[in-house]
């Protein structure tokens, strides 16, 4: 569907808190668009953006909250018919109703919109390159799906003509997006409630890069050959990245020191100089790389685009550092494949290469647990130890053929007693609270709430 923003007043959104939604929020908001909304009464990161820009929101849902002289309704698409009131009684009034991947879609339509797309890292480097280019001053529009922690949320509201946005293929969402060009950071099989295997997976990835126009262009990890694939029905211009000799932006004279790492990159064998990034593992430094590649195709210049990702701090959940506890280090992350949770735990072992690592799991779907159950197993290798909490089910399903003690047998299948099953986070919390100590490194991985260990464990 299509609406006329310039004419919107006043929008009410169910799901309000959503880390998604409220990117979206800010942005209305700044265009003078009177906003409320709803949504339970848990509390998220976003419960402060919406304090900060002073939108009255409800903590649980009733047909009420909706004011009569509402213009459009927004809703997250957690949300339906059948699950919400809030949804029934918007169709009962007949008022004008858009899902919030679809209200994304039209604002990044309307400007020179990149979109950052991948199974890994497309947070990350949305977020970096939303940040480089408004430090190199072109004031673009952003959404990305976590809180960027140079901004203290997860949108920009500019009114340069660049539009980052970080773009979901879960639900296929990607067909929304008329994208003038896009950033393909990785392919690995994901989402097996959308998608029945992995060429289905790919698939959805093969429509959205041939939608780029001629005039557009594709940026592509060059070091994979699921990724190349994808690109070959681009109809656009397309540049690759990476360590590889063959790619057009080659990463070379990589170091890590004083925990950041730096390393050359060169254009068609041309070296554009040594860039800096605050941020672990050398799969960052492969984003940091598309975020090069995409601003030297903008023409954009190269010692701003420097400074730029020197000064760039991650987002939040991204191997985020929360605290220690009897000196050991607490770490928190939103790894959830099998390749995610492999790169964090290959950077916290370049980084602590003497320590003892600890991960701490919470894997996040049945069905993501159950189709990468063989994956997950080999997947923790750079950690000394492993504990497995119980299966996250999250809003689309709360239960499964598989469960956490199956992911633990098949751990300790091929590395004996490395990982054991303990049931919740205060549980693991209580077992690591006098267990660790200077030698120790906790990581909590996992898109659920398993965060909480390390949070909890940081509290003095």
């Amino acid at each position: 569907m299509s609406i006329n923003l310039n004419n919107l007043k006043k929008a009410y959104i169910i799901g309000i808190k959503g880390s998604g939604v409220i990117a979206v929020v800010e942005i209305l908001h700044s265009m003078g668009i009177e906003i409320t909304g709803s949504d339970t009464n848990e509390k998220f990161f976003t419960d402060e953006i919406l304090q900060k820009l002073s939108i009255q929101y409800f903590e649980k849902f009733s047909p009420e909250n909706i004011p009569a002289d509402t213009d459009l309704v927004i809703y997250s698409t957690a949300y339906n018919e059948n699950n919400n009131i809030e949804f029934q009684e918007a169709k009962k009034r007949n008022l004008e109703m858009i899902s919030y991947p679809e209200i994304l879609a039209e604002l990044f339509n309307e400007k020179y919109g990149i979109a950052v797309c991948g199974t890994h890292g497309k947070t990350t480097t949305s977020a970096m390159l939303a940040h480089t280019l408004k430090e190199i001053g072109v004031d673009p529009s952003a959404v990305i799906g976590s809180r960027v922690i140079n901004w203290e949320g997860n949108a920009l509201s500019g009114k340069g003509e660049f539009f980052v946005a970080e773009t979901d293929e879960f639900q296929n969402k990607l067909k929304l997006y008329n994208p003038k060009a896009i950033v393909l950071t990785s392919l690995d099989f994901d989402h097996p409630d959308t998608f029945p295997n992995f060429a289905d997976y790919k698939k959805a990835f093969k429509d959205f890069v041939a939608r780029i126009p001629k005039t557009g262009f594709l940026v592509v990890w060059g070091d994979s050959v699921d990724t190349l694939e994808v690109s070959k029905e681009a109809k656009c211009q397309v540049l690759t990245y990476g360590f590889n000799e063959e790619n057009n932006y080659k990463i070379t004279n990589y170091k890590l020191q004083n925990l950041k790492q730096f390393f050359e990159v060169s254009y068609s064998d041309k070296s554009l100089g040594v860039f800096e990034i605050q941020l672990t593992g050398k799969h960052n430094v492969l984003n940091a790389c598309a975020v090069i590649a995409t601003c030297h195709k903008l023409n954009l210049d190269l010692e701003k685009i420097k400074e730029g990702l020197a000064s760039f701090s991650g987002t939040k959940r991204r191997f985020e550092y929360i605290g220690e506890r009897n000196g050991a280090i607490l770490i928190d992350d939103y790894g959830h494949h099998p390749e995610e949770i492999k790169a964090t735990l290959k950077g916290a072992r370049e980084i602590y290469p003497q320590k003892n690592i600890w991960a701490v799991f919470h894997p996040h779907s049945y069905s993501r647990t159950e189709a990468l159950l063989q994956e997950f197993s080999q997947s923790f290798s750079d950690a000394n130890q492993v504990i497995i909490l119980d299966i996250y089910g999250s809003a689309r399903e709360n239960f499964g053929k598989i469960s956490s003690k199956d992911l633990v047998d098949l751990i300790n299948k091929y590395d004996r007693d490395k990982a054991q099953y303990i049931k919740t986070i205060d549980e693991a919390v209580e077992f690591l609270r006098d267990k660790i100590g200077s030698e120790d490194v906790v990581i909590a991985i996992g898109a659920g709430n398993g965060w909480e260990v390390a949070e909890k464990l940081n509290e003095k």
